[in-house]
């Protein structure tokens, strides 16, 4: 196999981020390396800022507004690489990140993906605090689900670095989803995977706060993509659990974390995920809320809590 790593950013109006993201590209320690920018019909800039990269080898694409999974179909079909490096165009890599998990990687067995340690930022990536969570480790494809579904745990896209014949084995990005369209992609992933190689020291950034992060979005359109994702990630994690229990709780937790994140905006998501809970056994884990909220539902039911928090979250924004 090749060991070329192509390293594929897709944006839609990322400008006042995207430099700050292809030097972190750039700057990656390990020598085979491409670099394939996909514009996703931006208007502020970003295309005519990625152009300026072209001379030091970055590979820039265009395409009208389609969303991110289809910009980030376009860079895979474009890419030569043996491996696949994902990064979205607000986030960073360390410089040496793909270089220790290609180490890892070409050191193994074939048929594994390597996952490596992520944290938050808003401004200054010095601001990162790198704390372990439960899924950093070595695992299986399905131990990474059932953990990630038990607590939401979750891992950063770019934190990934894959190798393409088992990414054409999963299938290309699912074009119609929006929110955790990366989530579903990963989950499918790691399915077809032999393994996740854990490597501590590739560290990337997670730029947190954005107000246009489509993470953030929470419109009906979004959350139906949510749901659609849901039931995905969830169907393929019973399968290969051959329905244990422990996956059927792990699953009902996923369908209650939807019926939250939903209501009231879609109360009729909201309702359907709530079945799907109740159907598995119900979840045994409390709404992903903090503890006054907990106690204020102890009194009100959920329900109300989420509408009374929502409330006070809108006024503080004011």
């Amino acid at each position: 196999m090749s060991e070329l790593v192509s390293i594929l950013i897709p944006c839609h109006n990322a400008a006042p981020w995207l430099a700050q993201t292809l030097e972190s590209a750039l700057a990656q320690t390990w020598p085979e390396k491409e670099i394939i920018f996909v514009d996703d019909g931006s208007t502020d800039g970003s295309l005519e800022l990625a152009r300026g990269y072209e001379s030091r080898g970055v590979r820039v694409l265009t395409q009208p507004n389609r969303g991110a999974s289809a910009a980030r179909n376009a860079g895979l079909r474009e890419a030569r690489g043996g491996f696949i490096q994902f990064l979205d165009a607000d986030d960073l890599l360390a410089p040496d990140k793909i270089a220790v998990q290609m180490d890892r990687l070409l050191a193994s067995p074939p048929r594994h993906i390597a996952s490596g340690a992520w944290a938050r930022f808003r401004r200054d990536p010095r601001e990162a605090a790198f704390v372990p969570e439960p899924n950093w480790g070595d695992l299986s494809g399905l131990e990474f689900l059932l953990r990630h579904y038990e607590a939401g745990w979750m891992m950063l896209p770019a934190a990934w670095l894959c190798p393409r014949p088992l990414l054409d084995e999963a299938g290309p990005w699912d074009e119609r989803l929006t929110l955790n369209d990366d989530g579903e992609y990963f989950g499918r992933v790691m399915l077809a995977a032999a393994g996740i190689l854990f490597c501590g020291t590739a560290r990337s950034y997670y730029r947190s706060g954005l107000r246009r992060s489509l993470s953030r979005r929470k419109d009906v359109a979004a959350l139906r993509s949510l749901g659609l994702s849901t039931e995905l990630n969830c169907g393929r994690m019973l399968a290969a659990a051959q329905d244990s229990p422990r996956a059927r709780a792990a699953a009902a937790n996923g369908w209650q974390r939807l019926a939250f994140e939903s209501y009231p905006t879609a109360p009729d998501l909201a309702a359907a995920a709530e079945r799907h809970a109740a159907h598995l056994g119900g979840s045994p884990f409390p709404m992903p809320a903090g503890p006054a909220f907990q106690r204020m539902a102890h009194w009100t039911g959920w329900r109300l809590a989420k509408r009374l928090r929502d409330a006070w979250l809108r006024l503080r924004r004011v």
